[in-house]
């Protein structure tokens, strides 16, 4: 059960799911038990899950534990940018429109395009020969 200072929420990119806690804190990541700098070694997509606590500078007040499953690195990212956009929200409504504009609270519909039978690939065709 959360505590009254416990936000929790979800979010998903690709095959991914990060589902997360947030509380008021000191501005520490934790995920899957790991450290944020371990977990996500290069900048960028430490950029990734921090920016909705950029847009609402809110970096290093609230602790953030996240469990990510399934998917690789970047779409582990971007679900936990979503679930921390989301907690945001329940924090204060009023950061909506901020976060909205950058396109935050948006789930990212692309997914990995299906197998079709009778070709090698979701796309690709097996070689045509005229004679």
């Amino acid at each position: 059960m959360p505590q009254a200072d416990e936000f929790i929420a979800t979010g998903r990119r690709k095959t991914s799911v990060a589902r997360i806690r947030m509380m008021p804190g000191s501005g520490k990541i934790d995920i899957n038990g790991r450290t944020f700098e371990d977990y996500f070694p290069t900048v960028p997509l430490q950029n990734v899950v921090l920016e909705p606590l950029q847009n609402a500078k809110a970096v290093n007040t609230y602790d953030v534990f996240i469990h990510a499953s399934g998917g690789g690195i970047m779409g582990q990212a971007g679900a936990a940018q979503l679930a921390i956009a989301r907690a945001l929200l329940q924090v204060d409504a009023n950061l909506r429109g901020p976060l909205k504009s950058e396109g935050l609270l948006r789930r990212d519909p692309r997914m990995k395009e299906r197998k079709k039978s009778g070709q090698p690939g979701a796309r690709k065709r097996f070689q045509f020969s005229k004679r």
